[in-house]
């Protein structure tokens, strides 16, 4: 059977309106958007890795750690899937390869670990009719299922998604003083290069509007996401404060050591 060819894409912009800058916000003294990178090119089953972003600051960093980066030149924010969309047809003409998975890693995500790329991405090469792959993650305090910069999302017995949503789900009402299963949805997405193409030129549907998930566009429209579970303790970074605490919780991070021997805080 032919490799298939596995790209990773890390969109990423200056102009968060939750953190504006945060992508070169320091952590250890390497920007996020740096960790991000650097961490992804240890996944096994990625052939290469692409930076995409519409800023020059980003554009720069990139040149200077020899990453790879692709320029999205549309004037307004679209979502990151769209962005991944373009880089991909762009990527196929700079190479001259077809991409046959396109895994959107997003740049705020600087806890990543290599094996979680890996693990989403199986499941579309073991099953073809797999569109679409999140990871999801156990929720672990009431602050983060109360955080609305937190996805979350309920699956079915088949670990499909059934709907994401900003908002604490599933509900709590008839769980009180028990546990019940919370997850979040972790931004490594891994697409099939037809179906993502399909999926850019969709229209925005009300609940991905509603809730800004863009995942809901594709159960709206009726396609599966496949979620797999992973329990890696990892936050991304939406606030200056998620990006103290992600710090703290790199402290002892033996990943750094690998692209960054002489930590510094």
């Amino acid at each position: 059977m032919k490799k298939k060819n596995i790209i990773g894409m890390i969109p990423s912009r200056m102009g968060s309106t939750r953190f504006p800058g945060k992508a070169l916000a320091t952590i250890y003294g390497i920007p996020m958007i740096g960790h991000v990178y650097f961490r992804s090119k240890m996944s096994k089953l990625l052939d290469d890795v692409y930076i995409l972003t519409p800023s020059k600051e980003i554009m720069d960093y990139a040149d200077s750690i020899g990453a790879k980066w692709i320029k999205d030149g549309k004037k307004e924010y679209r979502g990151c899937s769209n962005a991944t969309a373009d880089a991909t047809i762009e990527i196929e003409k700079r190479t001259g390869k077809k991409i046959d998975v396109a895994v959107m890693i997003q740049g705020d995500e600087p806890m990543i670990v290599p094996k979680m790329i890996d693990m989403a991405t199986k499941p579309m090469l073991k099953d073809s009719s797999i569109n679409v792959v999140n990871l999801m993650a156990p929720i672990r305090s009431e602050e983060e299922h109360n955080d609305p910069n937190c996805p979350k999302v309920v699956v079915d017995v088949n670990n499909f998604a059934l709907y994401f949503s900003r908002e604490p789900i599933p509900s709590k009402k008839k769980w009180a003083g028990g546990s019940y299963p919370k997850y979040k949805q972790v931004c490594i997405m891994p697409f099939a290069r037809d179906f993502l193409i399909k999926f850019s030129k969709m229209r925005p549907t009300p609940m991905e509007l509603v809730e800004s998930i863009d995942m809901n566009r594709a159960l709206e429209h009726g396609y599966g996401v496949k979620m797999v579970l992973e329990n890696e303790e990892t936050y991304c970074v939406d606030t200056p404060d998620d990006l103290k605490r992600v710090e703290r919780h790199m402290n002892d991070d033996r990943l750094i050591e690998k692209y960054a021997p002489k930590k510094s805080s």
